[in-house]
């Protein structure tokens, strides 16, 4: 059964550190659909093939990051429907919640197939790796559908206090996409194209699981009774906390898509840096997103609960316990680099790339640890409007334009431009406390 859990009793540290963990683990293999695809790629083709998978991930990461936003919405409205004991409005909330993303899904992946020369230009994929990264896109788009349905389902779970369940399908799916990839990739040497089949596959099984799941235990049926409605008055809960949520973590992907963009016309070589950089970078950040997604629906529970104290005290333990897998990951970036980028290639120049730049990227996996876990209290009390106005200026008044500027500059080095990611997110960070400091420690009404 759906094991409904309430974040609003117990201790602090440790009833995050138990609610994380699963998040922490799905996101873990989450992240390894695209890792998996880089690495079968990296192993049996060119670096033409890894530029493509590196940058159609990018690409799809950025889709990813924007359903997960909206997603967070339906999360922390139901967390606070929860945490109230308002079923339901729980049961509308989740109705309104299907819908809306039913239609995004459609719509994305249509904008995604419309624009699709258009992005890969725009992104200024190196003609060597130009059709392989289309094909991949073009196949990887197909499974918007399943990443939402997979993603909503979560929302809902986690918004009850299960963190649990969702994990297991994802293992599950995870596995899949590795063994697909290394079939379709390996032995069928189908390159970016069988890599981009395999992923589809796996998101297609994750979701079919969950529903599956929930019919077989009752669960949708349970649901069914309580005679749901689709109200605005949902779709505003869920659209007015999702839609900054998600405009943030578009923004910030979007950035960088940009820099990915730059760097792209730097050579197939720098481009291939980059995306196994990245790939490093999001891993060594998975942690920290765990520890801040579970900030939020704890968050939202206590303050539907009106229980402010605690729902700080949740901000404090995530940060804490970030940074230490954030400053644990800094100091592997800087001893163990090579070794590192080694993982997803073995091409001599684009380990040396990469390198250069994983040594001065890799401070903002200490830097975010402030930012994310203090961007999703922020959200899950009711003020998700801040986060988005401090990501949008950091992304385009410094990390965009510092890192245009670096990359333009005599002999240019991966090494200084790698800088531009830690500076940004270090004033969102100066921000983040401004806010805290100007809202927070006064006794103020959340709404």
């Amino acid at each position: 059964m759906v094991r409904e859990q309430s974040l609003t009793h117990g201790n602090v540290f440790k009833t995050l550190l138990g609610f994380s963990i699963p998040f922490l683990i799905t996101n873990v293999f989450q992240a390894l659909y695209g890792a998996a695809d880089l690495f079968m790629v990296g192993r049996f083709t060119d670096s033409a093939g890894v530029s493509a998978v590196a940058t159609g991930s990018q690409i799809m990461q950025t889709v990813t990051g924007l359903i997960v936003g909206m997603t967070t919405g339906g999360t922390v409205m139901i967390a606070q429907h929860f945490g109230a004991g308002r079923k339901k409005d729980m049961a509308n909330t989740i109705a309104t919640a299907v819908s809306i993303f039913g239609f995004l899904a459609i719509f994305l992946t249509s904008l995604i197939i419309i624009f699709l020369d258009f992005i890969c230009a725009a992104m200024m994929v190196p003609d060597e790796s130009y059709e392989l990264t289309r094909q991949y896109l073009m196949i990887c788009s197909t499974g918007i559908i399943f990443i939402f349905g997979f993603n909503t389902v979560s929302s809902v779970l986690r918004g009850i206090g299960d963190s649990k369940t969702p994990f297991y399908f994802i293992a599950i799916a995870c596995f899949t996409n590795i063994m697909a990839d290394y079939i379709l990739v390996g032995i069928f040497d189908m390159g970016p194209q069988g890599a981009a089949v395999a992923t589809v596959t796996a998101q297609a099984l994750s979701m079919i699981m969950c529903f599956i799941y929930l019919n077989k235990k009752g669960h949708i049926y349970k649901f069914k009774t309580k005679k749901p409605s689709v109200g605005y008055i949902y779709s505003r809960g869920i659209l007015s906390i999702g839609i900054p949520i998600a405009m943030q973590e578009m923004f910030v992907n979007i950035s960088f898509l940009i820099i990915t963009a730059v760097i792209n016309s730097m050579g197939v070589t720098a481009s291939a840096a980059v995306g196994v950089v990245e790939k490093l970078i999001m891993f060594s950040m998975l942690p920290t997103t765990a520890f801040a997604s579970a900030v939020s629906a704890m968050t939202a529970q206590n303050i539907g609960a009106g229980l402010t104290d605690r729902a700080k005290k949740c901000m404090y333990s995530g940060v804490v316990l970030s940074l230490v897998f954030g400053i644990a990951c800094y100091i592997l970036a800087q001893v163990n680099t090579e070794i590192m980028i080694s993982i997803f290639t073995s091409d001599k120049e684009v380990m040396y790339q990469g390198t250069l730049y994983l040594k001065s990227y890799s401070l903002d996996c200490i830097i975010v640890c402030f930012v994310f876990c203090m961007n999703t209290f922020f959200s899950g009390s009711g003020h998700a409007v801040f986060p988005l106005v401090h990501s949008i200026f950091a992304t385009f008044l410094i990390r965009i334009p510092l890192s245009y500027i670096l990359s333009r500059m005599p002999n240019a080095s991966m090494f200084y431009i790698g800088f531009a990611a830690p500076l940004a997110s270090f004033v969102s960070m100066l921000l983040c406390f401004w806010f805290f400091n100007r809202i927070y420690t006064r006794q103020h009404t959340y709404n």
